[in-house]
């Protein structure tokens, strides 16, 4: 499917770009380093939640990890103490 086929790359990408490692992404994010060479290789998809994660942690839109895009501007906002509660 085209779209973790640019998923897993734009990960990549990103990743490298930012000079981190999968055991250094992945201890930032939450996960194990297994989780996101599975991601980077394309050997598993992702959830919304772990999607979200990394668009925030990037900066970049789900859309642009998705590839719906290559305009990867950023649209959200930092979430707010009173924001985070309510999620």
């Amino acid at each position: 499917m085209k779209t973790t086929i640019l998923l897993k790359e734009r990960v990549y990408q990103l990743r490298k770009e930012a000079h981190l490692t999968q055991q250094e992404l992945g201890d930032i994010l939450g996960l194990t380093h297994k989780s996101i060479s599975m991601l980077e290789s394309g050997g598993r998809s992702t959830t919304i939640d772990k999607l979200v994660l990394l668009a925030e942690f990037f900066h970049v839109s789900t859309d642009y990890l998705l590839g719906i895009t290559d305009d990867p501007t950023w649209r959200g906002g930092p979430l707010g103490e009173e924001e985070e509660e309510e999620v």
